[in-house]
């Protein structure tokens, strides 16, 4: 399942932030949204977003700070992570402010519903290809806690009441239950026979008797297992592309 995509709706006319909210409920994403009406109530609360849509004009209550100030305070936070800030203006001539601050994209009001789905999109393709690249493995190896990210491994194997990384760098073997990495890793993983788990970005195709992982490595495929494994991996392509 995909992961929420944490929005922010920042303007302070009730009417622009309703359209945004509304223009983001009609993109095939599940989305979680907060509305702001001033740069002070974003700042006190205090939570961490995917994505800002942000008004360069928008009044403040109490301070002087405007959009174009408040987006330069987000990317001078020491926060977890920075989000994907896309202004939205009613005059083109702060577009070239709007990269100084490191804006992925402006809107102009006002704003045309088919050029927010594409900038939209966008966004979020580079908000979940940045959450997969941050998926990662931790696992005990002899007396330490190794981090392995999900992307660098093309499969798992069971053998010999052990586990067996087939990774970019090579092999790594370690003490584990395949059922619980099944449970663990289900959506980018999938287990096409009692010994494999792979991991289905790695795919570089299939029969009903083998898959063909990209380092060029030929599993076997339960008969059992095709359907699933098929349909698996039909859902797990169609979520990246996204």
């Amino acid at each position: 399942m995909a992961d929420t995509i944490k929005i922010a709706v920042c303007d302070d006319e009730k009417n622009i932030r309703s359209y945004l909210v509304s223009l983001i409920k009609k993109q095939d994403r599940e989305c979680s949204i907060t509305e702001y009406a001033s740069a002070d109530e974003y700042l006190s609360d205090g939570r961490e977003y995917d994505l800002v849509f942000l008004d360069i004009e928008m009044e403040s209550s109490h301070t002087d700070m405007d959009g174009m100030g408040l987006a330069g305070y987000i990317r001078n936070m020491e926060v977890r992570k920075q989000p994907i800030i896309i202004f939205v203006t009613g005059y083109e001539k702060y577009v070239y402010d709007a990269f100084d601050v490191g804006a992925f994209q402006y809107l102009v009001k006002p704003v045309d519903e088919q050029k927010f789905a594409e900038v939209f999109e966008r966004a979020v393709r580079i908000v979940s290809e940045a959450e997969r690249r941050k998926k990662k493995l931790v696992l005990r190896y002899g007396s330490e806690r190794k981090v392995i990210p999900l992307s660098d491994i093309y499969y798992m194997e069971s053998r010999n009441h052990t586990i067996v990384l087939c990774l970019k760098s090579g092999t790594m073997e370690y003490a584990a239950k395949m059922g619980d990495l099944e449970e663990e890793l289900a959506g980018q993983f999938y287990r096409i026979h009692r010994g494999y788990l792979i991991n289905l970005f790695h795919v570089e195709g299939y029969n009903r008797t083998e898959v063909r992982m990209a380092n060029g490595d030929k599993l076997l495929l339960s008969r059992y297992k095709y359907d699933g494994f098929v349909q698996a991996y039909m859902n797990y392509i169609s979520e990246e592309s996204l």
